[in-house]
């Protein structure tokens, strides 16, 4: 064993308890109840604003509120990858409890730091523990046995505090990033409602916008596959994707010489009800190679590549999806898609004829998009360095410097 570090149980430094359980019958008192649905991807939670209030029978005991620094695992969910998620309580400042699908951990030893505690039940060790009480597969349902039986090496306290000092660093960077994020993408959102409608313009351009069919801009050219091309679906958030790398396997059929040929800049549709997307989405290949796709994909040439670059930031707006292939579609009796390729290139848009205006337009949208990808790329680069940090720091393979008492 390391210095200073001892081997422990998680049973050996909290206290559990099962939430509370409420029916919409209930008559009682009403308290605030943190669920599952409050938990998102946050590693603490501080605001109780808009945290359900709820009537339970009878009186809220003591022993069913939260306080402060206490941590609150996912005990069940219909999404397996929820549970076990832990967060932890912070600025308790009214009465708070937790519902029957959260498991409360108190901490009751006086040689452990919160901070780093709920850095360790959030890192690989723990989720690595619950793997192997589930038996190699999700975990359906969390006990406060699976939480008990938790081993893992604790540092000294002030080393506890050093590391979640450490790690937190990490944590506001990828905040302050993750906010820019957001920021950057609610500029492209006003990209859309506003310089995609001709009403506000970039300036020196006042040609004309017409309301054109689409089939006027794109162009189903059939190609199929040559038989030398990488087989790729289709994105909602990254757009056409290698399907081995995005998904882990192939979904193609074992001959695929009829599946159609995109090229650079091609538009592609898919007629595949997807989250937001009832009716399909549309995007356009970013892919520098020619790839293929399933033949039950529509696959069409723009004009030109601005026009490619402006539909698809246009149609990154489930809105604007959906408005254009509402008229269009038919669905069928089990939800079908029911829309062929010439059908889809009958909808009209509100569109920007000078070619000149078309290639500025697209060189914004190439930009934001390029501030995005960056922003995205620095934010996955520090959680690979965080998740390096915590297997080294949790396990005490790296060591941090230790205060020195002065005479």
């Amino acid at each position: 064993m390391r210095d200073g570090w001892h081997r422990t149980t998680l049973s050996d430094l909290v206290e559990f308890r099962n939430g509370l359980n409420f029916t919409q019958a209930s008559r009682g008192a009403s308290v605030k109840v943190i669920g599952v649905g409050d938990f998102r991807n946050k590693e603490a939670l501080s605001d109780f604003s808009e945290t359900t209030t709820i009537v339970i029978n009878g009186e809220v005991s003591e022993s069913d509120m939260l306080a402060e620094n206490d941590l609150l695992f996912v005990r069940s969910n219909g999404n397996k990858a929820l549970i076990g998620r832990c967060v932890l309580i912070s600025k308790v400042s009214e009465p708070l409890a937790f519902s029957g699908f959260t498991i409360r951990a108190r901490i009751s030893a006086p040689n452990v730091d919160h901070s780093y505690l709920s850095k360790l039940v959030r890192s690989p060790l723990f989720k690595a523990h619950l793997h192997r009480f589930g038996g190699g597969s999700s975990i359906s349902n969390l006990s406060q046995e699976a939480l008990s039986e938790f081993a893992f090496a604790l540092p000294p306290l002030e080393e506890q505090k050093k590391i979640a000092e450490i790690l937190r660093a990490w944590d506001l960077a990828i905040e302050k990033l993750e906010a820019l994020r957001e920021s950057n993408l609610r500029r492209r959102t006003w990209l859309r409602t506003h310089l995609f409608n001709g009403k506000v313009r970039l300036p020196g351009f006042n040609g004309e916008w017409r309301t054109v069919r689409l089939g006027d801009v794109l162009t189903e050219h059939g190609f199929v596959s040559t038989g030398n091309e990488e087989v790729f679906s289709v994105s909602v958030h990254k757009g056409l994707v290698n399907q081995i790398e995005h998904l882990g396997r192939s979904f193609a059929a074992a001959e695929t010489s009829h599946y159609n040929r995109v090229l650079p800049g091609d538009i592609v549709y898919t007629k595949s009800p997807t989250g937001d997307f009832p009716l399909g989405i549309i995007k356009q290949s970013k892919i520098c190679d020619e790839v293929i796709v399933s033949p039950l994909y529509g696959v069409f040439s723009p004009v030109t590549r601005a026009m490619g670059c402006i539909l698809d930031a246009m149609f990154e707006s489930p809105v604007a999806v959906r408005n254009y292939l509402h008229p269009l579609v038919q669905k069928g009796a089990k939800n079908t898609i029911a829309i062929t390729n010439t059908r889809f290139l009958e909808g009209s848009l509100l569109l920007p004829m000078d070619h000149e205006e078309q290639v500025a337009i697209a060189e914004v949208i190439d930009a934001s998009r390029a501030e995005v990808d960056l922003i995205e790329a620095e934010i996955n680069a520090l959680q690979k360095q965080k998740r390096g940090l915590m297997q080294k720091l949790l396990t005490g393979e790296w060591r941090v410097q230790r205060e020195v008492a002065v005479a």
